[in-house]
C-alpha cells in the first residue's frame, strides 16, 4: 500500500520492507516545512503496522538523497522568533521520531546529502551510499550553528575532532571520506540492491529482539542536552550573520561575514 504526504513530497510504501521516498527531485528533495511536519505522522503509521520489519529511506531520482531544508522557505519560517522556534522544533521532532522507530531504518544515499538531509540520514540506524554521494553540513556557511541534538548525532558517528572538521568547514565530503570517517556504513555500486538485501536479511529475525537491541543501543548513547546549548543555537537565527548568509546564498555570491561580525561587535 502506498500513501502520500505533504503534497506528494513524501511517499510511504508499506510491506515487510517499507520505503519512505523524499519526492521532490526537481528541488533535489529539499525538505519543506510541510514535509518536516508530516514525518511524525508517517512514523506513527510505521510504528502501528506490525508487518513492517524494516524501513528504507531514500530520495527520488539520482541527483540527491536530500539537499537539506528548502531555503526558499527561510524568509517565512524564520520571520519571527516564534516562527523560528516552531520550525526548529518541527525539524527536531521529525528526526527524533525517525530515530526512535522500533524497526531498523536504512538510509540509501545517491547524490547530495546536505544539511538537514544529513540529519535525516544520521537519524537512521545504517547508511548505504554509492559513488555519486556527496556529504556536507553547511550551517556555518549560512551564519548558523548546528543544533545540539544534530551535532551529537555527528559526534556519535565520527567522533569529536572529525565532527568539528565537518561542521567548522562545511566542506563537501566524498563517499570515500564519508566511509573512512564513519559517516556512512557501506559504499556500494548498486546501493538500492545492497540496502534491500540487508533489509531482507532482517525480516526473518526475531522482531522483539531487534526492537530491544535498538532501544538499548540508542538509550546507552543518548546525551542530556544542556538548555544553555540550545539557547546558544537559537540565538544564531537572529544574528546579522544569518541574514547575510541566507541573502548571499539566494544571490549566489560569497557571504561577507567579517563586515557583519564587526558591526555586531561595536
Amino acid at each position: 500500500m502506498t500513501k502520500t504526504f505533504a503534497d506528494c513530497g513524501l511517499i510511504l510504501t508499506t510491506g515487510p520492507i517499507a520505503t519512505l521516498t523524499l519526492n521532490r527531485p526537481d528541488r533535489r528533495n529539499a525538505m519543506t516545512n510541510a514535509m518536516w511536519q508530516a514525518l511524525p505522522e508517517i512514523c506513527d503509521h510505521i510504528q502501528a503496522d506490525a508487518s513492517i520489519r524494516a524501513l528504507i529511506l531514500r530520495g527520488a531520482g539520482e541527483k540527491a538523497f536530500c539537499a537539506g531544508a528548502d531555503i526558499s522557505e527561510f524568509e517565512s519560517v524564520y520571520a519571527t522568533p516564534d516562527a523560528t522556534a516552531s520550525y526548529n522544533a518541527a525539524v527536531r521532532l521529525a528526526q527524533e521520531r525517525l530515530r526512535e522507530l522500533s524497526c531498523p531504518t536504512l538510509a540509501v544515499i545517491s547524490g547530495a546529502c546536505f544539511g538537514g538531509g544529513c540529519g535525516l540520514a544520521l537519524a537512521c540506524d545504517l547508511r548505504f551510499a554509492n559513488a555519486s554521494a556527496r556529504f556536507a553540513i553547511t550551517p556555518a556557511r549560512l551564519g548558523l550553528a548546528y543544533s545540539p541534538a544534530d551535532t551529537w548525532q555527528v559526534i556519535e558517528k565520527v567522533g569529536l575532532s572529525r565532527a568539528k572538521d565537518i561542521l567548522f568547514s562545511g566542506r563537501v565530503l566524498t563517499p570515500e571520506e564519508a566511509l573512512s570517517y564513519g559517516l556512512i556504513d557501506w559504499l556500494e555500486a548498486d546501493v538500492e540492491a545492497a540496502a534491500q538485501n540487508y533489509a531482507a536479511s532482517l525480516v526473518n529475525l526475531a522482531p522483539g529482539a531487534i526492537r530491544a537491541i535498538k532501544t538499548i543501543a540508542n538509550g546507552l548513547g543518548q546525551p542530556a542536552i544542556d538548555p544553555l546549548m540550545q539557547e546558544i543555537f537559537n540565538t544564531t537565527f537572529s544574528s546579522a550573520e544569518f541574514h547575510e548568509g541566507t541573502k548571499a546564498f539566494l544571490e549566489k555570491r560569497a557571504p561577507n561575514f567579517n563586515t557583519y561580525y564587526d558591526k555586531e561587535s561595536e
